[in-house]
């Protein structure tokens, strides 16, 4: 089995480039040997290194979590989630003087890190991809960028740890609840960041949906100034993410979430690859793409995310 490594090297080629792009357009012009140090045992071709780097650069700039979080590649390895519970003290001292412990060690917490496939189909009518001025590398590039970043930040919020991530408004797992509260109102955005330790919302980000962001855009003090600022988009100083796969404020929901997503890793498993399905989609006159990537996902502390959970309707 080849390692993630071998498949880069062979896909750093540029004759890899143009047969993989020449064979996303009809497999029979392709040189498939050449293509063959970048294959799967799926039949999927890991993507030429130009081609992966920008598809990369597309899906960061479509993704929430990836601009907030912490990104790792962790391919062809083992990797733990490690998180550790407690301070250690940090003291002035005199020359020579012993350094102060903590009268006891610090709690590490270790977990696995798992391989959950993501994976879309899409498909292109044969009349395009004869289009001589239809570029297709740019076209799967940002399909597949903006597609695959729009299913990752809805698991990354809302995802059940099965075949997916763990979510940050999991139950377990998840960020911690920092108020409980039938409405949106000013005092309780007030109470809901100061129920964030300060070493995590010195560096805090909201996230919420549209439909959130439009009611605290209309939150005031009792002096009549606006919780929201509109010059920068900011709430109490801190910068607010807008993304629709938070849910609405409803019975039960989370629909805002304060604190430090940095805590939040997400582990990128293997790069995106893909494989023309010219035969499925045929008596459609369509070509299908089929493209995976895996990854994992964790929020190590829950308490550097805080959420506001609804207990009666709004």
């Amino acid at each position: 089995m080849k390692s993630f490594y071998e498949r880069n090297k062979a896909a750093e080629d540029g004759s890899y480039a143009y047969n993989f792009w020449k064979g996303v357009k009809t497999a029979t012009s392709a040189n498939f040997d050449t293509l063959s140090g970048g294959a799967y045992a799926d039949g999927t071709y890991l993507l030429p290194l130009a081609s992966r780097l920008r598809y990369n650069e597309a899906r960061q700039k479509e993704s929430t979590f990836r601009k907030i979080s912490t990104v790792i590649e962790a391919y062809d390895t083992e990797f733990n989630f490690f998180a550790v519970d407690g301070k250690e003290p940090v003291s002035w001292i005199p020359e020579g003087r012993v350094i102060p412990v903590a009268d006891c060690a610090p709690v590490f917490t270790k977990s696995g890190v798992r391989r959950h496939k993501l994976a879309t189909i899409l498909r292109l009518h044969e009349d395009i991809l004869r289009e001589s001025k239809f570029d297709v590398e740019d076209y799967l590039i940002k399909r597949l960028a903006k597609d695959f970043a729009r299913a990752e930040d809805a698991a990354f919020i809302t995802g059940t740890g099965e075949n997916m991530p763990i979510g940050i408004l999991h139950d377990e797992g998840g960020a911690e609840v920092g108020i409980r509260t039938d409405a949106l109102t000013y005092d309780n955005v007030l109470r809901l960041f100061f129920t964030v330790d300060p070493e995590y919302r010195d560096h805090g980000t909201w996230l919420m949906n549209d439909r959130t962001a439009a009611t605290l855009r209309t939150l005031k003090d009792e002096s009549g100034a606006y919780l929201w600022n509109n010059a920068n988009d900011t709430i109490l100083g801190r910068p607010v993410c807008i993304n629709n796969a938070m849910p609405d404020a409803e019975v039960g929901s989370k629909p805002i979430a304060f604190g430090d997503f940095s805590y939040y890793w997400v582990i990128d498993r293997d790069p995106v690859s893909l494989r023309l399905l010219q035969e499925l989609y045929a008596m459609y006159q369509q070509c299908g793409y089929y493209a995976i990537e895996f990854l994992d996902a964790r929020l190590l502390r829950s308490e550097a995310i805080k959420v506001l959970q609804m207990t009666n309707a709004e």
